[in-house]
C-alpha cells in the first residue's frame, strides 16, 4: 500500500485495531436502521409485510440492509466506509489498492484481460486457466500464447507450471504483455509464485494471478503464502469461496511494484466498465466482514486446517481411499498444497468420483465441491470446523463395485485441445452454425467449452475441435452432476462452429 494510503487508514482505525473492524458492514447495519420511507429502488422497498414470500426466503435483514449504491454515510467521497474498507482490505492483502467485485473472480480475470493490450500484442498464459480468462480474451482481441501445465495422467487433471516453463514461453514471444497463471489449482496444487514472478520479471512483463481458489493463504502459518507477497503484479482473489464472504463476492489486488503506476489507472477503468452500476449493498458488506473475519481469527483457520489434517490421517489409516495431495511431490511445477483441499481418489475404493458425489448427496446430505471419473474434492472453509467423523463414515457406507477390469488407458483422460487457428475473439464473433458433435470434429470452434467444475477450458473459440474433446465432454455430461459450459445442450449433442468461409478468409 502507498503512504499516503497507509497514512489515511492510520487515521481512520489504526492498522492492528482496525483490521478487526468491518467499517462499512458497519455503517450499513447504522443506515438500514434509520426508519426509512423508502422510494428508491430496488423494488422491494425493505417493505416485509408486502413482500412477505421474499422475507419468508431471504429473512427481513436481508431487505433492510438490501441498498442500492452512492449513498452518503456509505460509499460516497473518499473517507467513506466503503473507502476504508477498501483501504483495510489492501493492508490485510499485502496490497498498494483492491476492487471489491460483484460479479465474482471472473470479474477479475475480465479486468485483467481488458488491461493486458496496453502493455503488449499477446498474452503467455496457462492453459489450464479459467474459462473466465478466455472469455476476457474475447473481449480484449489479444492473441494467446498457451504454456500446458502439467497433467497427472492417473488422475486425470491439470496442476501448474514451472518458471522454467514460463521463461521459455516468454522469451519464445517477445510481444508479451504479461504471464497470466492460476494457482492454487482445484484441487489444491500451488505453484512456485516466487520463481514465476521472478521469470516474468526478468523478460520485463507483470505476473497476473489467478488466485482464486486462494484467497485465504497467507493468514495462518499452515497455508501458503498468497501471491501478492511471492511477487505477483495483479491478483485476482475469489473471496468467497473459501474465504467466507458471500456466494458471487472477490476482490482484485494491485502489488506495489514495477507496474504499478501504470496498471493502476488501466485497472480502475476496466473496473468501471465491467462492474454492475448496481453493485450489491450485501455482498460489498460481506466482503468486508470476511476480511475482519481472516485478520481477528487465526486460532479458527487453525481449527479448520485441523479438521482436515484430520480426515486426511483417518482416509489413511482405514486404508480403503488414498488422499490425490499426497502424489503431489511427483510434480516440479507443485510447490505447495492447500490443507483446506480434501481430494481423495475414490476409485480406489470401488467407485467412481461422480458416483461418490450423487450417492454423499443423496444418500447422506453430504455436498462435495465437484468429482471427476476418479476423485472427488471436498473443502474445509477458513474458520468452518465441519464434522468430519460424518464425512468419513459416510464416505465408507459407500457401495464398492468389483475392481475395474478396464486397463487404465479406457479411462475418459484430459484431452489435449487442438490447434488454434484464430484468436478467442475472431472466432466468437465470426460468423457460426451449430452442427452435430460428431460432425464437429475437425471444425473451428466459435463457444468456450469447459467441463464444470472447475471451468477450464477444454477447447477454446479459434481451435479445432478433436474427437477426443467430443468424447471427454459427452462422457463429462454423460455422470451424474455433469455439466459442459458453453455446450448448446446438456448432453453435448452439437456444438457452434466457425463457418468454413470465415476460416478461409484468414
Amino acid at each position: 500500500m502507498n503512504s499516503t494510503a497507509t497514512a489515511a487508514t492510520a487515521a481512520q482505525c489504526p492498522t492492528a485495531a482496525g483490521q478487526h473492524h468491518a467499517p462499512y458492514a458497519a455503517a450499513l447495519q447504522a443506515h438500514a436502521g434509520r426508519g426509512w420511507l423508502r422510494l428508491n429502488v430496488p423494488g422491494h422497498g425493505a417493505d416485509t409485510a408486502r413482500f412477505d414470500q421474499l422475507t419468508s426466503l431471504m429473512g427481513p435483514d436481508a431487505l433492510r440492509l438490501d441498498f442500492p449504491p452512492l449513498l452518503d454515510g456509505l460509499d460516497l467521497g473518499t473517507g467513506s466506509p466503503l473507502a476504508q474498507a477498501l483501504e483495510l482490505a489492501a493492508d490485510a492483502w499485502g496490497a498498494r489498492r483492491t476492487w471489491f467485485l460483484t460479479n465474482g473472480a471472473s470479474q477479475g480475470n475480465q479486468i485483467a484481460s481488458l488491461v493486458a493490450p496496453s502493455l503488449g500484442r499477446a498474452l503467455v498464459v496457462q492453459r489450464s486457466v479459467h474459462s473466465s480468462v478466455i472469455d476476457g480474451l474475447v473481449l480484449s482481441g489479444l492473441r494467446a500464447r498457451f504454456v500446458h501445465p502439467s497433467v497427472d495422467a492417473d488422475q486425470g487433471i491439470a496442476h501448474g507450471i514451472t518458471p522454467e516453463d514460463l521463461a521459455k514461453a516468454l522469451a519464445e514471444h517477445p510481444d508479451a504483455a504479461a504471464a497470466y497463471v492460476v494457482t492454487p489449482s482445484y484441487f489444491g496444487a500451488a505453484a512456485d509464485v516466487r520463481g514465476l514472478a521472478d521469470a516474468a520479471h526478468c523478460a520485463g512483463v507483470p505476473l497476473f494471478v489467478d488466485e482464486a481458489w486462494g484467497s485465504h493463504f497467507g493468514f495462518h502459518p499452515d497455508l501458503p503464502a498468497g501471491a501478492l507477497a511471492q511477487g505477483a503484479d495483479l491478483v485476482v482473489s475469489s473471496t468467497h469461496k473459501l474465504a467466507g464472504s458471500l456466494t458471487q463476492s472477490a476482490m482484485l489486488h494491485l502489488a506495489e511494484g514495477p507496474f504499478a503506476e501504470r496498471l493502476e489507472p488501466l485497472v480502475d477503468r476496466a473496473f468501471r466498465m465491467v462492474q454492475s452500476t448496481s453493485a450489491s449493498a450485501l455482498l460489498t458488506a460481506s466482503l468486508d466482514v470476511a476480511r475482519a473475519a481472516l485478520v481477528r481469527d487465526r486460532a479458527a483457520i487453525g481449527a479448520s486446517v485441523s479438521a482436515a489434517d484430520q480426515i486426511r490421517r483417518v482416509i489413511r489409516g482405514l486404508g480403503r481411499f488414498t488422499i490425490v495431495s499426497d502424489t503431489f511431490g511427483r510434480f516440479p511445477d507443485i510447490a505447495a498444497a492447500d490443507p483446506l483441499r480434501i481430494a481423495i481418489d475414490t476409485r480406489r475404493g470401488g467407485i467412481s468420483g461422480h458416483e461418490a458425489r450423487h450417492r454423499l448427496s443423496r444418500d447422506h446430505q453430504i455436498m462435495v465441491e465437484v468429482a471427476t471419473d476418479s476423485a472427488i474434492v471436498a473443502v474445509v472453509g477458513a474458520g468452518s470446523v465441519p464434522d468430519t467423523d460424518r464425512l468419513v463414515e459416510a464416505l465408507h457406507c459407500l457401495p464398492s463395485a468389483p475392481p475395474d477390469s478396464a486397463p487404465t488407458a479406457d479411462r475418459p483422460r484430459l484431452p489435449l485441445p487442438g490447434p488454434a487457428l484464430m484468436t478467442a475473439r475472431e472466432a466468437f464473433l465470426s460468423p457460426s452454425r451449430a452442427v452435430r458433435a460428431e460432425d464437429a470434429v475437425g471444425m473451428v470452434s466459435a463457444d468456450t467449452l469447459a467441463a464444470y467444475p472447475p471451468g477450464i477450458p477444454n477447447v477454446l473459440p479459434g481451435e479445432v475441435i478433436t474427437r477426443e474433446v467430443v468424447d471427454f465432454l459427452q462422457l463429462t455430461a454423460a455422470a451424474p452432476n455433469g455439466y459442459v459450459r458453453g455446450a448448446l445442450d446438456p448432453a453435448v449433442g452439437g456444438l457452434r462452429v466457425v463457418d468454413a468461409g470465415a476460416c478461409s478468409s484468414l
